[in-house]
C-alpha cells in the first residue's frame, strides 16, 4: 500500500464525492438495476454501485453509438481507463471519481486483477470482433459478466461469520447468474447490437433469419443458467439476498416474457417487464428473503 493510501482516512470528502458520483452513474444509466439495489444492506449497496458504475464507464466507450468516436479513438480511451484502473488497484487513489470508488471497493472486498484484467479483456473484443465461436463467446460473457458477478460476490461476502457458505462454494451461482443477465441483453438488444453496432454475439446464428426455434434454443440456456444461479440465492448473506433474488425474479420474468414474444418482434423490439409487474417482483423477492 502507498503512503498516500495509508495517510488517508477511511472516509474523505473525496471518496464520498467519488462514490455520490459512482451512484448518480447508476440511476440515469439503469433505473432497473438502481432500485434492485435498494435493497442491498450497507456497505454492500454502495460497494455494488461502484463496481457497476467502473462497468458503465467501459460499456460507454465501447457501445456508444457516435459514429465519430472510431476504433482506434475508444482503444485509446480503454487502455487508460484500465491503466488507471491498475494504477487505483495499488494506489487505491484516482482522478477519476468512478475509478477511485471502485478502487475502495476493490480495497475493502478484495477484487484483484484476475477480476479486473477478464473484465477488459472482454470490452476490447467488443471493439475489433463483430461475431463469435462457441469458445470465443464463452469467454466473451465470462469476462464481460461472470467476472462481474464475482466481483459483487465478494462485496456479499466481506464480514461473513465463520462457517458461512463461502467464496468458491457461491461463486458457480455468480457466474451463472452474469452469464444469464448478459445472455438475456443480447436477446433483447438482438436487432440494435445487429442493426447499429454491427455484432452478433449468439455463436451461428444468423440475425437476418432468427426465428422462433432459434429463440427457444437460447432461452433453453438461459433458463439453465437461471437454475443454476437459484440454488445459491439462499445461501447469500441476508444483506444482499432480497436484491438478488429480486434481480433473479425479474430476469427471468423477462425469460418468460420473450418465450412468449415472436421471434420476428424480438428482432425488432426490446422485450421488458411493465413497471407494476416489477414493483410486485420486489415485493415478492423482500417477503420470500424475510420468510
Amino acid at each position: 500500500m502507498s503512503l498516500i493510501a495509508a495517510r488517508r482516512p477511511a472516509l474523505s470528502l473525496y471518496d464520498s464525492v467519488s462514490e455520490a458520483s459512482a451512484a448518480m452513474v447508476i440511476r440515469r444509466y439503469s433505473s432497473s438495476f438502481g432500485l434492485a439495489s435498494r435493497l442491498l444492506a450497507e456497505p454492500v449497496r454502495t460497494q455494488v454501485r461502484n463496481i457497476y458504475a467502473l462497468v458503465r464507464v467501459a460499456d460507454e466507450i465501447v457501445d456508444n453509438p457516435d459514429p465519430s468516436l472510431g476504433v482506434q479513438a475508444r482503444t485509446r480511451m480503454l487502455a487508460w481507463l484500465q491503466d488507471d484502473v491498475r494504477h487505483s488497484l495499488d494506489a487505491q487513489y484516482s482522478s477519476n471519481l468512478v475509478v477511485h470508488a471502485f478502487a475502495r471497493t476493490a480495497a475493502a472486498c478484495g477484487v484483484g486483477a484476475e477480476l479486473v484484467d477478464p473484465f477488459f479483456d472482454s470490452m476490447r473484443i467488443d471493439l475489433t470482433t463483430t461475431s463469435h465461436s462457441a469458445a470465443s463467446f464463452e469467454h466473451y460473457v465470462y469476462g464481460s459478466a461472470e467476472v462481474v458477478g464475482l466481483m459483487c460476490l465478494r462485496a456479499f461476502l466481506v464480514d461473513q461469520p465463520a462457517g458461512s457458505p463461502g467464496y468458491d462454494e457461491l461463486a458457480p451461482g455468480a457466474r451463472a447468474l452474469g452469464a444469464a443477465f448478459q445472455k438475456i441483453n443480447f436477446l433483447r438488444d438482438l436487432g440494435e447490437d445487429h442493426d447499429l453496432l454491427g455484432r452478433s454475439y449468439f455463436p451461428g446464428l444468423v440475425v437476418a433469419d432468427f426465428c422462433d426455434a432459434d429463440r427457444d434454443r437460447l432461452l433453453d440456456d438461459i433458463d439453465a443458467d437461471l437454475a443454476a444461479a437459484a440454488l445459491a440465492v439462499p445461501h447469500l448473506p441476508s444483506s444482499s439476498r432480497r436484491a438478488v433474488r429480486a434481480a433473479h425474479a425479474t430476469f427471468t420474468e423477462l425469460a418468460h416474457r420473450l418465450r412468449a414474444t415472436p421471434a420476428d418482434d424480438i428482432r425488432h423490439t426490446r422485450v421488458s417487464v411493465p413497471a407494476p409487474v416489477k414493483a410486485r417482483l420486489l415485493a415478492g423477492a423482500v417477503f420470500g428473503a424475510r420468510a
